[in-house]
């Protein structure tokens, strides 16, 4: 049995994760850590991986206290940039023993999206990314869309891809996107959407979308629990579920 401590466990993702930790075969919810309560009820508990669903100005503490106390953790929160896994990697050293899986989509069909878009990416002169949450989310662009833009520009670099093509030389309100490794990213926020991604690919006389949608966090958690109980298994840091599902 695998011992789990939720961090923002009474947060929307938290005490999603918390019910289906409790439904599922070969874990349990042994602490619910939410704002002001103290880490030490992980350790405390006996807790064997913690699963993070808190904010971006905490969650580095939280891998940080993690690892230095010898706890695996499963890192959902969004904005955990390269910077903050450089970090990590610092933390845990050269003969690691602590697994940190930063997951930036749960959701296996989201997964499936950002290596489809990477595989189609270089066929096609231009990519851009759409991403739609709800208006609650803090951070813009999500770590899907983030994580999306870096594999598609990787495969279009690797493939000896020329530059997106862009006329563009005045936008003072930035209709164009944030630019994320150099591919346009737009951040929708609008009541109604759970979380959903398009990725808009075109050339000469074509277009090509993959678009994802996940319309209630149940859609999360299988990848949820694949990543609690795979992290323990996997020493250092580790970012997405492709190597967890087998498609890395």
């Amino acid at each position: 049995m695998t011992r789990v401590a939720v961090l923002g466990a009474k947060g929307r993702m938290g005490s999603t994760s918390v019910q289906a930790i409790d439904a599922a075969d070969g874990l349990e919810v042994v602490a619910q850590v939410d704002i002001d309560d103290d880490l030490s009820a992980i350790t405390d508990a006996e807790a064997d991986v913690a699963l993070d669903f808190t904010q971006p100005d905490v969650a580095l503490d939280h891998v940080r206290w993690c690892v230095e106390n010898g706890v695996h953790i499963v890192v959902g929160t969004s904005g955990f940039d390269d910077t903050k896994v450089a970090v990590v990697r610092e933390l845990l050293g050269d003969d690691p023993s602590v697994g940190v899986l930063v997951v930036p989509n749960f959701s296996v069909g989201a997964v499936l999206m950002m290596r489809f878009a990477a595989v189609a990416a270089p066929f096609f002169q231009s990519v851009e990314v759409i991403e739609m949450h709800h208006p609650d989310k803090v951070d813009a662009p999500s770590g899907t869309a983030t994580r999306t833009a870096e594999v598609v520009a990787d495969a279009r670099r690797d493939a000896g891809s020329p530059p997106l093509p862009d006329a563009t030389t005045s936008d003072p309100d930035g209709a164009r996107g944030a630019r994320i490794s150099g591919v346009p990213v737009h951040s929708v926020r609008a009541r109604g959407f759970v979380a959903s991604q398009e990725v808009v690919m075109g050339g000469v006389g074509e277009t090509f979308s993959i678009r994802h949608d996940s319309h209630d966090r149940e859609s999360f958690m299988p990848g949820v629990l694949a990543a609690l109980r795979a992290v323990a298994n996997r020493p250092g840091v580790t970012v997405g579920l492709e190597g967890v599902l087998g498609i890395d």
